[in-house]
């Protein structure tokens, strides 16, 4: 989740997808509860900077997002190297005290935020 305001993001828990149904119902209570103006989604191109099998489901769950919610900007934003920069940050607040090993299990979480901080400022959005 992000803030236009302040250009800072910050990690949410994962959503767990036991089911399609049950992602996309978790999908819906988040953007009731949050009301964004943009969904961004990252797109796992290959390193090369192909598309990729996985970088084509995403697409389509993007499509999918985008009829679901016609009032939102849903966004791709290329995910490459987003796990190892989050991993550097996670290790950089370890050793300042401000993380613990427990939360490694979020390390998907901060991830999707190193994405959301790409994607605004490839925006101007900060």
């Amino acid at each position: 989740m992000a803030h236009p305001m302040t250009g800072t993001a910050r990690p949410l828990a994962p959503l767990a997808h036991r089911s399609e149904n049950q992602l996309d119902r978790d999908i819906a209570q988040l953007i009731r509860e949050w009301q964004p103006s943009d969904i961004v989604v990252g797109l796992p191109l290959a390193k090369s900077g192909e598309e990729s099998p996985m970088s084509r489901r995403v697409r389509q769950f993007a499509e999918g997002l985008a009829t679901s919610n016609p009032g939102l900007n849903i966004e791709l934003q290329d995910e490459r190297m987003t796990s190892e920069i989050a991993a550097r940050q996670f290790a950089d607040r370890r050793r300042a005290g401000r993380s613990r090993k427990k939360d490694a299990a979020s390390l998907d979480s901060y991830a999707a935020a190193v994405i959301l901080d790409a994607w605004m400022r490839d925006c101007g959005k900060i």
